[in-house]
């Protein structure tokens, strides 16, 4: 039987963080993985989804580069050209995690699926393994809801949409989400018809509602059909051919092919939870502060222990719990507000409160600030005036939360990921020089003003007023 200071079950993004720090810290680590090592984003998340919205965006400009006085021919899209390329930018990312890479830096790369077969026990295949600590990460798979008729119902998932070796003429999105709306919105500039059909009455329901409706609004001028406030009846066959019919808001929907992206739930089944005594659910792993089951040398991270299901999240908490296992002191490793973004054109970024969640904290003492990118001169220059930076802070000029709409607004975001994390105020903010002319100095524009309204208003205007007036004579 191996021995291990760590065994790690699932070699996506927590686990091949957690798997590279236990290396580096000189424990012996075992990294198992059931299927491919890199896990949903590297093959059917992350990478080839942001692969193929950069296809897209690129056929978007040149369908309207008359609009900057460039003469573009008629446009042609090689479908199978176009996957082959993000099939490349899937293969150099798994080239530096492939499970040669990582056993030359040191980590032991078991392929084969693992069962506790005891508190201290996993079963790899034909042989056992054991180990002081363990690490649960083993994602998430697409949630399929209840729908009637689905079952029975050709569907894609952002797991099985890779597969295509055609573009749907007709596609139909259920759900708004970051995945329903990016998916739709790459589908739609490449050539598809698509109708995107969501519950509730507004896109991206976690989100700001401004910034669901400046997706929608860009959703439906890139010609998607939007039903919102629509409810999924049933999904079926369309008559004796290949296409489907979605019932949805009491309307029918024809299409070639539909692709159900209404959220994931955590993976949890086959892996002999019971016998190692790690307390579980539907929902995912129980964890504590410190991600660590109810069996105490056993923790779990990412997607599986049933909070936020983000790539950078999973890796945030892979490390975590490799620190928590190895070295002196604990870290809380579940942070309430997390950054994320979803990857439409304009962009949406977020990090910390929206402003509904900071005024049921913080009541009067919250205050908002926007800027229109209009305002931002890079904005103005690259023709991408849509959107707008909003922040949420304290009276007292502590920020609490920022989104972000518009180019490239994942990076134009971090300035205030940084302001929250490390309790800065919108004085500190202002006062950070920026480059010009870049999307971040509207981060800047946006904390000058405010700092300047919380100068110039009440008591302390009043005091400021008179210095730099009549306090001068």
């Amino acid at each position: 039987m191996a021995s291990y200071d760590i065994a790690i079950i699932g070699a996506g993004s927590a686990g091949l963080t957690a798997a590279r720090f236990g290396t580096r810290l000189g424990a012996r680590v075992a990294l198992i993985e059931a299927n491919r090592v890199g896990g949903d984003c590297t093959w059917t998340g992350c990478v080839p989804s942001k692969a193929l919205l950069h296809a897209a965006k690129v056929a978007h400009t040149v369908r309207n580069a008359s609009r900057y006085g460039i003469t573009a021919k008629d446009q042609h899209i090689d479908f199978g050209a176009v996957m082959g390329r993000v099939k490349g930018a899937v293969d150099e990312v798994y080239a530096q995690e492939s499970p040669e890479t990582l056993r030359a830096e040191g980590v032991d790369v078991l392929e084969g699926r693992a069962k506790f077969q005891d508190a201290r026990t996993l079963a790899v295949g034909n042989q056992e393994v054991s180990a002081r600590c363990f690490l649960i990460c083993t994602g998430a798979t697409p949630f399929v809801p209840p729908i009637p008729e689905l079952e029975d119902t050709p569907y894609l998932t952002y797991e099985t949409f890779w597969d295509l070796a055609a573009l749907p003429d007709r596609l139909v999105v259920i759900g708004g989400g970051p995945i329903g709306c990016e998916l739709a919105q790459a589908c739609q500039r490449l050539g598809s018809r698509v109708t995107l059909v969501e519950a509730a009455d507004r896109l991206l329901p976690n989100d700001e509602p401004e910034a669901g409706q400046a997706v929608a609004q860009a959703l439906r001028r890139d010609g998607i059909c939007l039903r919102l406030a629509s409810p999924v009846e049933s999904v079926g066959r369309s008559g004796h051919g290949p296409g489907v019919l979605v019932s949805a808001g009491g309307e029918s929907i024809k299409g070639d092919a539909v692709l159900v992206a209404v959220g994931r739930r955590a993976r949890v089944d086959g892996l002999g939870l019971e016998r190692a005594g790690v307390e579980h659910s539907p929902r995912g792993i129980a964890v504590d502060d410190y991600l660590r089951t109810s069996a105490k040398h056993i923790y779990a991270a990412g997607d599986c222990a049933g909070g936020f299901q983000f790539t950078h999240y999973a890796g945030f908490q892979g490390a975590m719990a490799v620190r928590n296992m190895l070295l002196p002191g604990r870290s809380r490793a579940r942070p309430q507000h997390p950054p994320w973004a979803t990857f439409t054109d304009p962009e949406v970024a977020h990090a910390g409160y929206t402003e509904e969640q900071a005024r049921q904290r913080f009541g009067d003492k919250a205050r908002v600030s926007m800027l229109p990118m209009a305002h931002v001169d890079r904005a103005v220059t690259e023709d991408a005036t849509e959107g707008f930076i909003k922040v949420v802070r304290r009276s007292n000029g502590e920020t609490l939360g920022a989104t972000v709409v518009g180019q490239r607004a994942a990076e134009t975001l971090q300035a205030w990921t940084l302001a929250g994390d490390n309790g800065l105020k919108m004085a500190d903010v202002a006062r950070t020089m920026q480059a010009y002319p870049s999307l971040a100095t509207g981060n800047q524009q946006l904390a000058w003003d405010a700092y300047l309204d919380g100068l110039t208003t009440g008591f302390t205007g009043k005091v400021v007023r008179w210095f730099a007036g009549s306090g001068r004579s």
